[in-house]
């Protein structure tokens, strides 16, 4: 299995930066790419970025242009560089591995909240 832990979240002012560290560690051979998911209060949760399994990202209409979704291997660390934040990016962010034998998003960590203030 592999145990996912985020950090980074925190509160900051509109159009702010912030940036999430997600570490992998455990059966690391068994994922086949990581995401970012994000869930508001009363809300869903919704896909932020994730990377598809040839390590190309993707991102959100909402978040194109203002987030980066980036990797490093050497550390089983994945990032989410947040700029330009905004009130409605306020959220539990949660970091997710995709299972190479299902290939659904099937592992979680425990979520880091950001908090935009306007």
């Amino acid at each position: 299995q592999v145990q996912l832990v985020e950090s980074g979240g925190g509160l900051v002012q509109v159009g702010g930066s912030l940036r999430l560290s997600c570490a992998a560690s455990g059966s690391i051979f068994s994922t086949v790419a990581m995401a970012w998911y994000r869930q508001a209060p009363g809300k869903q949760r919704e896909l932020v970025a994730r990377f598809t399994p040839g390590g190309t990202p993707i991102y959100a209409d909402s978040v194109k242009g203002r987030f980066t979704i980036s990797r490093d291997n050497a550390k089983n660390t994945v990032y989410l560089q947040m700029n330009s934040l905004k009130p409605e990016d306020t959220a539990l962010y949660y970091c997710s591995a995709r299972s190479r034998a299902t290939m659904a998003y099937d592992t979680w960590g425990q979520g880091t909240q950001v908090t935009v203030s306007s």
